[in-house]
C-alpha cells in the first residue's frame, strides 16, 4: 500500500432514526418491539354531485356605450348580429331572450348593448363587470351585476355584512 491510502474492510450499517409514536398511532405485535401501523391521512370530500343544467357561463366589462360581449357565450346561444332581443329586469338581473319583435339587437360586432335605463336601474357603470350566464336550450342570458352576486354569496343573517373580522 502506497502512503495515504487506507484500506476499510469493515461493513457499516446504515443509520436509521427510530420511529416516533404518533398522535393516533396504535402499537401492534410484541410489546417489546415498537412496531407502528399509521392510519391513512385524511382526504379531502370530493363534490359527487353531476351539473344538471348546461348553463354556459363568462364574464364581462361594460364598456362605456353599455355594451358586453363574450364570444363563448354568444355563440353557445347561437346568437350573431341582427338578432332581436328583448331586455327586462328582474329582482337586479338583466334577463335576454330572442324575440323577434324585440327592441333591441346584437350589433355588427357581435356586442350586446344594454339600455341606459336597466344599467341604471341595476347600478351598472363602465368598467362593471357582470356574470353572463347562457341557457342555450332556453335561448336566454341571465347578466347578474355585482350588486346581484353579493347578495346571492353575503347571507342575510351575516352581522358583519360579508366584511372581514
Amino acid at each position: 500500500m502506497s502512503a495515504g491510502v487506507v484500506a476499510v474492510s469493515a461493513v457499516i450499517s446504515p443509520v436509521v432514526p427510530p420511529l416516533l409514536p404518533c398522535s393516533g398511532d396504535r402499537r401492534v405485535g410484541n410489546p417489546g418491539v415498537v412496531s407502528l401501523i399509521r392510519r391513512p391521512l385524511p382526504l379531502p370530500v370530493l363534490i359527487t354531485g353531476r351539473r344538471s343544467a348546461t348553463v354556459v357561463y363568462g364574464l364581462s366589462a361594460i364598456d362605456g356605450r353599455g355594451r358586453v360581449a363574450d364570444r363563448v357565450v354568444m355563440r353557445a346561444l347561437g346568437w350573431s348580429a341582427g338578432l332581436r332581443l328583448a331586455i327586462r329586469e328582474t329582482g337586479g338581473v338583466l334577463i335576454v331572450r330572442d324575440d323577434p319583435d324585440g327592441g333591441y339587437q346584437i350589433t355588427s360586432q357581435g356586442h350586446l348593448r344594454l339600455p341606459a335605463p336597466l344599467r341604471h336601474r341595476c347600478g351598472l357603470h363602465a368598467g362593471d363587470r357582470v356574470l353572463l350566464a347562457a341557457d342555450p336550450h332556453r335561448s336566454r342570458l341571465d347578466i347578474y351585476p355585482p350588486a346581484a352576486l353579493d347578495s346571492l354569496i353575503t347571507p342575510p343573517d351575516d352581522p358583519s355584512g360579508g366584511k372581514p373580522a
